[in-house]
């Protein structure tokens, strides 16, 4: 089978089919996403070396479960032990012993078969498209913050970064609020990619006119860029919430006074669960294949990872 390897150099290499072992499914690839998390791997987060990718929609073609087979699937990347203290309380996502779908100690679905356990897998409705099934797993976590921060004590939110991770945030509070007499603002670089949220009605602000104004309850910080942090803290109110989303290889420096000054409480969000990523869709409340930039056959991934790496470009999609 062809796969995306990673290994301090990007290839497109053959590699065994996987077998169907014990509770390992197996998974034909329908499509993957290339996401800013496998932008930063290749430039050594996490030291990963195999397989890369995470965002997938499949088809299982091998299951202990003889009902599953055929099934279109999304997969959850955490692979936990489900022994251990974390896992027996229901924190599989940080079980110490965990493989993470092409991020940690597991090949990933940049391939055209990919494995992973029957309880990582989630049935998409038939309602969902492949376009928007891939973006289940970036959508979850975009979804984790919903269960980390109580949005009604909030009043001005805002969201800094309009990369794919923000712009699905961006969807994400956009329809938790519309109950609410909340604000939400959107901040960031580009305005055509701003301009794909323009009809919801959020506020849009370009950060090269964004002056300093401690006006923020919540700020969620999603530039994928050490300064992202620095600024969000500009922003902030005292006594305000920043959420972290942001991953990249890199050192993040910055002063802590004002956290402490302002009493600033920072919350960091990694992934969340698929269920509500996956209602979100089948009820038709977030349109993700805005994002979509172009789709590009898998043996060609190094020119898709070249077209991934542009700052104007939003989300490329790998088909085998």
């Amino acid at each position: 089978m062809k796969a995306v390897f990673f290994d301090q150099n990007l290839t497109v290499i053959d590699l065994p089919k996987p077998n169907f072992i014990g509770d390992e499914s197996v998974v034909r690839l329908i499509q993957a996403g290339i996401c800013n998390t496998d932008l930063e791997i290749i430039k050594g987060y996490f030291q990963f070396k195999g397989v890369l990718g995470h965002e997938f929609v499949g088809r299982v073609e091998a299951s202990k479960t003889s009902t599953l087979v055929g099934a279109r699937v999304v997969g959850e990347i955490n692979a936990a032990c489900h022994e251990c203290d974390a896992c027996r309380i229901g924190w599989t996502r940080h079980c110490p012993h965990r493989s993470v779908l092409g991020i940690l100690n597991r090949d990933g679905a940049f391939s055209e078969f990919l494995t992973l356990p029957e309880k990582n897998l989630h049935r998409v409705p038939d309602s969902v498209s492949d376009d928007e099934a891939v973006f289940v797993e970036p959508i979850a976590a975009a979804c984790e913050i919903l269960e980390q921060v109580n949005l009604e004590l909030t009043e001005n939110i805002a969201v800094l970064g309009d990369g794919k991770l923000g712009l699905l945030i961006t969807m994400v509070l956009d329809q938790a609020m519309q109950s609410t007499s909340e604000k939400l603002t959107l901040i960031g670089k580009h305005p055509n990619k701003m301009k794909l949220l323009e009809h919801l009605g959020v506020q849009l602000i370009n950060y090269h006119s964004l002056k300093p104004c401690s006006y923020f309850d919540l700020v969620v910080e999603a530039t994928g860029s050490p300064k992202g942090l620095a600024l969000a803290l500009q922003l902030i109110k005292p006594r305000g919430t920043i959420v972290l989303k942001s991953t990249f290889h890199s050192q993040l420096a910055f002063d802590p006074a004002s956290l402490v000054v302002d009493e600033i409480t920072l919350v960091g969000s990694r992934c969340g669960r698929f269920e509500p990523a996956l209602e979100l869709l089948k009820q038709r409340r977030v349109d993700p294949t805005l994002l979509v930039q172009d789709t590009v056959p898998l043996n060609q991934a190094l020119t898709a990872f070249d077209l991934a790496k542009q700052p104007e470009v939003l989300k490329v999609l790998l088909q085998p």
